[in-house]
């Protein structure tokens, strides 16, 4: 089976060590995507439903280049335990961030073209979060 990625860009009217912010502390990241138990800067991470308590994402931070890339494994439980990968790349604009993001490793075929789009249109729903709580403040 061969893998799909997928990939985002958008632009936010902040700094890049404030977007930084909102991609690794786990109090931001609770704003806009979910709550990890750790910062996303190094090691180790998992994130619990807040509705049941379970354990639905986890992964590992392969690297952290603060303001600039942020890349971890990214495992959930649709994925059938296949580990992924998301990498942030921030580049400082005039005026702001462009933020990028590719996930690789998503599986491909007809079969898995409901999860692609689920996970599609997840991207897209956190970061129009992301994108609102991040102009507000």
């Amino acid at each position: 089976m061969t893998k799909r990625v997928l990939t985002k860009s958008i632009y936010l009217k902040a700094t890049p060590a404030q977007v930084w912010a909102y991609l690794t502390e786990p109090e931001k990241l609770a704003k806009w995507f979910h709550k990890p138990n750790t910062p996303l800067t190094d090691g180790d991470y998992e994130m619990r439903s807040a509705e049941t308590g379970d354990r639905f994402m986890w992964g590992t931070v392969l690297s952290a280049k603060p303001f600039e890339t942020l890349e971890y494994t990214f495992i959930i439980t649709p994925l059938a335990d296949t580990p992924t990968t998301v990498r942030w790349t921030l580049q400082d604009v005039p005026g702001g961030t462009h933020l990028s993001l590719r996930h690789e490793g998503v599986p491909d075929g007809a079969d898995a073209f409901d999860l692609t789009l689920a996970m599609d249109a997840g991207w897209d729903e956190h970061l129009g979060r992301l994108r609102g709580d991040i102009h507000d403040t």
